[in-house]
């Protein structure tokens, strides 16, 4: 497949940057698709083809898809909050019923798309939970797990009915180099590194390098069968744990609070109304707690079975982030 003409949405992004990064030294002849409001840090400089576009404009997409053999589409709105959540919807699903349909007309031989593990149901799962455990659309927490779930049954039903040829892949929480916005779980990171983190929740997360993901994603396109799902996930962690280890890595004491959720939903609340003024994302959310009541855990057995799909251990995918956090200022 090298040398291949690529294109990969989202390349502004936390993963559409790895993944953009991974393909071009794999060989691919790599175009990115930016908006024209996109970062430019994780892309410039970096000898890619660039195109400006909005996932939400056909005649945009089929620009950017023209003369293209495979595609990555990384792109989505990952925010657990907006102060329009109908904006994540049109993003997630509007934008993914474009890019679809234009990859279609333009003859794209094989795509994968992004979803994520935030389309698996965990409620009452006592084992790390595989690629079957679909979650229904209306059970989902918030927009954004809506909105990705409506995608991603959109993308199912194109394969079945349209020959749309797509690998669905499922990232689980991805830390590491590059995350620039930062992304949620990347500004948690940031908050306990600075020492802002003196208590938690009762929750945990499934970790994984982003370069791990990327290279899962070059794994689907090279081996994934048309159709087929694979969670692209690595370590198992409660949220207690991570943030000892993050603490251990700058030489900070970690917290040793564990605080119950009902006291903060107040907070959540108010910081959502703040938000609403600032127009900056509120560091917790009332989707956010709802989501901790559940552990994020996740087995990626099959895509190491079938793609040959390895991950790092978290903790070096954290050394990593906290190193790239600090090289750009984010850490004091």
């Amino acid at each position: 497949m090298a040398a291949e003409k690529i294109l990969v949405t989202g390349a502004s992004g936390f993963v559409g940057a790895a993944v953009a990064r991974l393909a071009q030294g794999a060989g691919f002849d790599v175009r990115v698709m930016h908006r024209s409001t996109s970062p430019r840090g994780n892309f410039e400089g970096r000898g890619y083809e660039l195109v400006e576009a909005d996932m939400r404009d056909a005649p945009a997409m089929e620009r950017a898809l023209s003369g293209v053999r495979y595609l990555f589409h990384v792109a989505a709105d990952y925010r657990l909050w907006a102060p329009d959540p109908q904006e994540i919807v049109r993003t997630n699903v509007d934008g993914t019923r474009t890019v679809m349909e234009a990859a279609l007309r333009c003859g794209v031989e094989k795509i994968v798309y992004t979803s994520s593990v935030a389309t698996l149901r965990v409620r009452g799962a006592t084992t790390p939970v595989g690629e079957n455990a679909r979650l229904d659309e209306e059970e989902a927490i918030g927009a954004y797990k809506r909105s990705k779930v409506a995608a991603e049954r959109l993308v199912e039903l194109m394969i079945v009915h349209q020959n749309l040829p797509a690998v669905i892949v499922h990232p689980s929480t991805p830390i590491g180099p590059g995350d620039i916005k930062p992304t949620p779980t990347g500004r948690l990171i940031v908050q306990a590194a600075n020492g802002k983190m003196p208590a938690y929740v009762d929750t945990g997360l499934n970790f994984v390098h982003v370069d791990d993901v990327a290279n899962g994603h070059l794994q689907a396109l090279q081996d994934g069968p048309i159709g087929e799902h694979f969670i692209l996930g690595g370590d198992d962690v409660p949220l207690g744990e991570l943030l000892g280890s993050v603490a251990e890595i700058v030489g900070r004491k970690p917290p040793r609070i564990e605080l119950p959720r009902w006291p903060l939903y107040p907070l959540a609340i108010a910081a959502e109304a703040a938000a609403k003024i600032t127009h900056r994302e509120p560091f917790v959310t009332v989707d956010g707690l709802n989501m901790s009541k559940y552990k994020m855990f996740f087995s990626s057995e099959r895509a190491k079975r079938e793609l040959g799909y390895t991950a790092r251990p978290y903790r070096e995918a954290l050394a990593d982030a906290v190193a790239w956090f600090r090289r750009a200022g984010y850490v004091r």
